[in-house]
């Protein structure tokens, strides 16, 4: 008995069964009751070692006990699988009576991508903790003198709540000569003692007896109870009554009415008047619970149902009925009464859903993108009832996403049977409904939720990839522009969104100086005053990043901001220079009607109308004496310059855009008539000169060049020349401006001041001077005739063509003397020096906005030389006097000239400057 009381330690005993779905196993272990709190009775890491080596990572696998009740009597540890003793187990107090008293619960296995479902069931195994008692210490029992020998009589029994060899064995009744006992067993394998009478009983000899009934068991160690019989001998009434059976067997439905009558005693009794006279009723030994159940008419032995029985509870009864008659030293008669309790479809099925979100009843948790056969719920059913009514069929209704998965017996899987998504629907209803196949049928209904947590895996979604939009300059720095919007469907955290915009560079500076952008809804504001003529348009990029884990989520939109024109520039005049905002302009006193005065060039940063200009003459041209053209600005005489009595004139010219509202400029021109054209023309040519720069460097960079062969050039005729120094006959200058003016290729127009002859003098002299409107006998001139015949006599010391210079920098009052004694040379040397020196400049010719230069060379007789002339006083680009293309005629001219000066044997002669 030692040894099997300090055996605490566990066996296991392993029941593998597989399911043809889902791999599952059943453990069976063995304890005994009573032992110590927090006993480890198994470690099923090591117990179903052989399943989870199968598994990807078996190192990391969980356990999860699904047990019912808040305070299990067996608990399981997570990381290893331990199962222990939570709470003191009292087998009697569990199973009470029953032989086989376990414990039964599921270990699912965790994480649930690969779960494995154990079924853990303990035995509690019984120990000898518990003697026999009987109900009463003291037995009264009443027999009579003339009961015959073997006469039974039934005793209490007692009760003792261990099973198996440790519950009621045997009983043992003390040592005497009349009475011995018998045991015997009831169906529900009960023992009990019968009192029997062995030897004839003499109450004058022995009144009463004093007995000690014994009840044992076979325990280690073993143990027992006692009861004393009080045995008191009557006087005796020969004639008992007896029953027609000595045992009934009885069929009750558990749901019979109160009140139906099971059995009708009858019980006869041959004396005649008391001790005939039958009364019945229950044996003094029966239960308090079949007192409780059933009540017998003790006149007419009725036997009654007084409380509905349970087939679930008890499955049948067995009552001692005993008729007494009421004669002195009556003998009571015993009958056995045996109602089994026939079982009905009574019981609905029980439903019982183990959730993986403990605490939360009827809803389950499962992630958003889980695989499919992902573990929603662990059901178990079961049904009181036997048999049919007890069998049944579980189904799951609600939605196709999910499905019911049998694992054995009455344990189903809810497994997911597609990947959901949250964003498409958060939350499912699902029904378990339990039938049996009893008749008529029963069900269960039992609903839950499954509700699907987010992750994230939606990026912020803007409705656009490119926004753009507008805002006019000079607004005020902080002024709101426009919000993005960017929506997440994600939850919390996953779709919080957050606004950035991405560094980039504007003319050298962060865009994060230009616009800011507020990171919670969007809304994007001007950090600066924006400029048009700075920066038209700003691009950049507006970044979405929710607030996810473990990873953020981005996405993209390009902003696209035009800066909007506004007239806020006034024009700018670039040309002719201004002081004090007046320029100073100089007219030719010989200009005719179109004469171009001046060009206005003004600029405004602005664009479109803002920008397009206009000139109009506001003030000082009351008389129309000037023209402007309002969009090129361009000023002309209205009427010739010597028909006007004034002098000088102060014109008021206001240039404006097209804005809203218009922005102007005025300027001063103080316009002045110059009797000299050079003057005039270097006033004209400072206007024009400065607005065109450029130009003018190419210009006079080639003038140089040209001025540096005409040198070379020049010095070889000098040298020629020189040779011939004692020739007497000189030439002399001027212009021939009747035999221009009466050509009959040309129209009539006034010879300017620009235009220089070269002809033979008689003294010598040459000169060389502006002379506007010379008539023909104004100044001396050379007939044709004369002018061969001099040639002709002497051809090596004369030149052959006349020059003609057009320059607009040669003072009127300028002339240079070369007497007859003054060789050809120096006189050529003389004009080139000058040239080189500067004092001759290109005239510009103004050709819609460009500058040209040009020079002119002629003849006394230019005129043979031109094919094509425009009518103007200066050569357009289709004449041929201006043809840049091509040898002029004045250039043939200089060559027969020049080689005139050269001897004959190729000698240069000797220069003296």
């Amino acid at each position: 008995m030692n040894a099997k009381m300090h055996f605490r330690f566990v066996f296991a005993i392993l029941m593998v069964s597989f399911n043809a779905e889902v791999l599952s196993k059943n453990l069976k272990y063995r304890i005994y009751e009573e032992q110590r709190v927090g006993s480890v009775i198994a470690r099923l890491s090591e117990d179903v070692a052989d399943v989870l080596v199968k598994l990807p990572n078996p190192s990391t696998v969980r356990f999860r006990a699904m047990q019912r009740g808040n305070s299990p009597l067996l608990v399981v540890n997570e990381d290893n699988g331990e199962i222990s003793i939570g709470a003191k187990i009292d087998r009697e107090q569990l199973c009470q009576k029953n032989l086989n008293c376990s414990i039964e619960f599921d270990v699912i296995t965790l994480p649930t991508e690969h779960l494995q479902l154990f079924h853990i069931e303990v035995e509690v195994l019984d120990i000898n903790d518990n003697s026999p008692q009987f109900s009463r210490s003291l037995i009264p029992i009443e027999i009579s003198e003339s009961a015959a020998v073997g006469t039974r009589i039934p005793l209490d029994s007692a009760f003792d709540p261990d099973v198996g060899e440790n519950s009621l064995h045997t009983y043992s009744l003390s040592a005497n000569d009349f009475f011995n006992i018998e045991v015997r067993t009831r169906t529900d394998g009960a023992k009990y003692a019968e009192l029997i009478v062995v030897r004839e009983l003499d109450r004058e000899l022995k009144s009463s007896y004093e007995l000690q009934l014994t009840a044992s068991d076979m325990g280690v160690p073993q143990r027992s109870g006692s009861s004393i019989l009080k045995i008191s001998i009557s006087d005796s009434n020969d004639n008992s009554p007896a029953f027609e059976q000595q045992s009934y067997i009885i069929q009750l439905l558990e749901n019979s009415p109160v009140g139906t009558l099971l059995l009708d005693l009858n019980a006869t009794d041959p004396d005649e008047g008391a001790n005939g006279k039958i009364v019945y009723s229950f044996s003094s030994h029966v239960s308090p619970k079949i007192i409780e159940t059933f009540k017998i008419d003790s006149e007419r032995g009725h036997l009654t149902l007084f409380k509905q029985v349970d087939y679930e509870i008890t499955k049948s009864y067995e009552i001692d009925v005993q008729a007494q008659d009421l004669g002195p030293n009556s003998i009571p008669a015993h009958c056995k009464i045996i109602i089994k309790v026939v079982d009905v479809n009574d019981n609905k099925p029980e439903i019982n859903i183990n959730l993986m979100s403990p605490g939360k009843e009827e809803i389950s948790y499962i992630f958003e993108g889980d695989p499919i056969d992902t573990f929603v719920a662990l059901v178990r059913v079961q049904d009181k009832d036997s048999g049919l009514n007890g069998e049944i069929v579980c189904k799951l209704h609600g939605h196709g996403h999910f499905k019911l998965q049998k694992t054995y017996e009455n344990n189903y899987l809810i497994l997911t049977n597609a990947t959901l998504d949250r964003e498409k629907r958060s939350e499912y209803s699902l029904t378990v409904i339990a039938e049996d196949k009893g008749t008529p049928s029963l069900s269960t209904v039992k609903h839950f939720t499954v509700q699907i947590n987010d992750i994230n895996d939606n990026p912020p979604h803007f409705q656009r990839s490119r926004y753009e939009f507008a805002i006019s300059e000079n607004n005020s720095p902080g002024a709101y522009i426009t919000t993005v919007t960017a929506t997440d469907p994600d939850l919390g955290e996953n779709g919080q969104v957050t606004y950035t915009i991405l560094e980039s560079f504007i003319l050298g500076s962060s865009i994060t100086t230009y616009v800011t952008i507020d990171p919670s809804n969007g809304a994007i504001y001007a950090l600066r005053i924006f400029d048009h003529e700075e920066v038209s348009q700003i691009t950049f990029v507006v970044e979405a990043r929710d607030g996810g884990s473990p990873k953020q989520l981005v996405s993209n939109t390009t902003v696209v901001l035009t800066i909007i024109d506004e007239n806020d520039n006034v024009p700018v005049v670039i040309g002719p220079t201004l002081r004090n905002n007046t320029a100073e302009i100089s007219i030719p006193k010989g200009a005719d009607s179109g004469f171009h005065v001046t060009r206005i060039r003004a600029i405004d940063r602005d664009s479109g109308a803002n920008a397009e200009l206009s000139c109009s003459i506001v003030a000082g041209n009351e008389e129309n004496i000037f023209v402007i053209d309002p969009r090129s600005c361009d000023i002309h005489t209205n009427v010739s310059m010597e028909s006007v009595p004034y002098t000088e004139w102060e014109l008021s010219v206001i240039i404006q855009d097209k804005g809203n509202p218009q922005l102007h400029t005025k300027v001063l021109l103080k316009c002045m008539i110059l009797e000299y054209a050079e003057s005039v023309t270097s006033t004209a040519m400072t206007s024009v000169s400065q607005a065109s720069l450029d130009v003018s460097m190419i210009i006079i960079i080639s003038l140089g060049a040209i001025c540096a062969v005409l040198l070379v050039i020049m010095v070889l005729f000098a040298t020629r020349c020189n040779r011939e120094k004692k020739d007497t006959r000189s030439y002399n200058c001027r212009v021939a401006e009747s035999t221009y003016q009466h050509h009959p290729k040309r129209p009539s127009r006034q010879i300017h001041k620009g235009d220089i002859t070269l002809v033979p003098t008689i003294n010598g002299t040459l000169p060389i001077r502006s002379h506007h409107r010379s008539s023909p006998s104004s100044s001396p001139t050379l007939e044709r005739g004369q002018m061969g015949s001099r040639q002709s006599h002497n051809s090596h010391q004369s030149l052959n063509s006349l020059v003609t210079i057009s320059s607009n920098h040669v003072p009127e009052n300028f002339s240079l003397e070369l007497t007859h004694a003054t060789p050809a040379v120096e006189q050529v040397s003389q004009l080139l020096s000058m040239l080189h020196q500067g004092q001759y400049q290109p005239r510009p010719s103004f050709r819609g906005n460009k500058y040209s230069r040009s020079y002119r060379y002629a003849l006394q007789d230019m005129d043979k030389f031109s094919l094509k002339d425009s009518g103007r006083g200066d050569s357009e680009a289709g004449d041929s006097d201006y043809d840049l293309g091509r040898d002029s005629p004045i250039d043939r001219l200089l060559g027969e000239g020049f080689s005139d000066l050269f001897l004959t044997d190729g000698r240069i002669p000797a220069v003296q400057l």
